[in-house]
This record gives C-alpha cells, structure tokens and sequence, in this order.
C-alpha cells in the first residue's frame, strides 16, 4: 500500500521556537547530499502489502543515527521519539508517529536480503566524488579481526557455532579469535573508504585483495600479507604503482637492503587505515559483530562504511 506521509507538520509544530533542536553536524551533512538518489536505490525495500509503511529515507536515515550514535533499537525507538533533530533529520514532525525498534529489525534485513548497502555505498561515493572529496591517488587496503555476536564453540578451537556457521577461527600469534574479518580499501589522504568486504576470520587477505583495488588510484599500499608476484605483475600492467611490502621467503633469511628500506618507506603510509579501524572499534564499537551470519553482517559494515564517509565529509567540506 505504499508509505506514510510524514514531515507536513501540525499544531505542535508550530509552537516550536526557531533554532530548537538544532544540530549542525545532521544539518551540513543533510545539506551536503543528494538524497533522492539514495530515495531511488530504496524503492524496492516500500511495503506492497498490509499497511502503510514509513518511508525507506526516514528509515535509512534513522539507521544511519543508529551507527553514528552506537544505539540499540530499543535505544534509537526511544531517541526518535524525543529528541527533537533526530525526528527532523529523519523527516519526521512532531505529530508524526515514529518508528518501533521491530520496524528497524525488518528494514535492516530487508536492506541486507536485497543487497542494497553495497548500492548504497557506491553511490555515496559517487557523491563524494562529485564533491572532490575522493582523491585516488591511493588506495590503501587492510583488514581487522570481529568476533562473533555468538559464544564460542566449546572444546577444541576449530569447531562451528549451530547459531553462526558463518562464523570460523583463526590465529593472531598464540591467540585464537572466533568470528569474522572485516577488509576495507581507504582512499589515500581524505581516509574516506571507497569499498569494504565481511568474510569469515579464517579468510587470508591475500584472497580478497584483487576485489579491494579500485582500478582509478594511482597507487596500492599494503602490507607483507598481500604480497603476490601476479598482483604485482597485474598493477604493473595497469599502470598502478606497486606500494605492497615485501616480505621473505624461504630460504631466504633477511630482506635484501632496498627492500628493507622500501618497507619502511611505505610502512607509515600504509599504516594509516589502522587509525581508521581503531575509530571503528571505540567510536563505533565494532570490536564485535553485532549480527548473527554472512548477510547481515556484511550489510552491517556496509552501513558502517557508510556513515563514516558522511561524517567525514562533513569534516573535509569547507
């Protein structure tokens, strides 16, 4: 049947003092967008059936607050209904009914059945682009440890979790981790990530990377666990600069000098996306997977991509 319509005011509205409310941050970042666009890569999450639904944008963007705020549901239910920028960033009135944390679960796995947060990604970074704000003159690609929502598998590390089959171990060191690894490529100098992938912890990054390189920079940094003859070979043909490490080998006890030295050289560049993963970790508390399985976890670090790109440029805009 469609959606609500909200946003056209009432009453209460109208008693509102100019300037209530007010939060810049939602304000620059609302101005900065074009968000019929997003609108459009929404459309096919409308109710067809039953009752009129809220609108896909005030939904998406409600979810948005969600990561930007670290809330639960039950926590973004509640801030919806009285916090005043919140409710107009969201498209909402003061006599419009607000969302319940049910609601939210269904439009996240909607976004996730249909693959929408990739979507949604790319075109943020259309805009951003649009923008001058993505400058490609790198791109630096890593990866960082999630444990799983769920307990870990009791007895010997290796086992599966009945609640999460996607999830799986691997092993930093002498410490085993349990869930999965989340793998981004950062644009070299506005930090800004152009693309990201959720696969299981036991996933080498090596395995992944080729999907990661975007084919517009000028440059890839990585470190030693990327390193590949014919990724080497293949940036080379495209004329892409080669900024991955080196590492040694067998029988091979010491990196020659110059390698040593280009290690260190592209060490400090590299070593930039880690700064990045430590917001996601503090910021957005991402040290654990919120969700349970492949689908949704990969819409969730979408989402999470997603809203750091916003408030990023809301920083590098003058």
């Amino acid at each position: 049947m469609g959606e609500k319509r909200v946003g056209e005011g009432g009453f209460a509205d109208a008693f509102v003092a100019p300037g209530a409310g007010s939060n810049k941050r939602l304000e620059r970042i609302e101005g900065l967008f074009d968000w019929s666009r997003f609108e459009k890569l929404l459309k096919s999450v409308r109710s067809k059936k039953g009752r009129r639904g809220y609108p896909a944008l005030s939904m998406y963007k409600a979810v948005l607050l969600q990561q930007w705020y670290g809330l639960s549901d039950p926590d973004l239910e509640e801030a919806l209904g009285d916090r005043l920028s919140f409710r107009r960033f969201c498209g909402f009135s003061l006599s419009d009914e607000t969302p319940d944390e049910t609601t939210f679960v269904r439009f996240r796995a909607a976004l996730a059945e249909r693959k929408l947060t990739a979507k949604l990604l790319a075109e943020t970074n259309r805009q951003l682009e649009r923008h001058g704000l993505m400058l490609k003159t790198g791109t630096l690609i890593d990866a960082t440890l999630i444990e799983a929502s769920v307990s870990r598998p009791s007895g010997v590390s290796g086992g599966r979790s009945a609640l999460d089959p996607d999830a799986d171990w691997t092993r930093r060191g002498r410490t085993a981790y349990f869930g999965y690894k989340a793998h981004i490529a950062v644009d070299q100098g506005s930090e800004l990530i152009r693309d990201a992938m959720m696969t299981s912890a036991k996933t080498y990054e090596s395995e992944v990377a080729d999907a990661l390189i975007q084919g517009d920079e000028r440059a890839v940094y990585a470190d030693k666990a990327y390193e590949h003859k014919e990724r080497r070979r293949r940036l080379k043909a495209r004329g892409i600069k080669d900024r991955i490490m080196h590492r040694s080998h067998k029988n091979q006890p010491a990196l020659p000098h110059w390698q040593q030295v280009r290690n260190r050289l592209i060490s400090p560049i590299r070593a930039n996306v880690e700064r990045l993963f430590g917001t996601l970790k503090r910021s957005y508390r991402y040290r654990r997977a919120r969700y349970r399985g492949m689908q949704k976890n990969q819409s969730h670090l979408h989402l999470l991509c997603i809203a750091m790109n916003l408030r990023r440029a809301e920083t590098l805009m003058p």
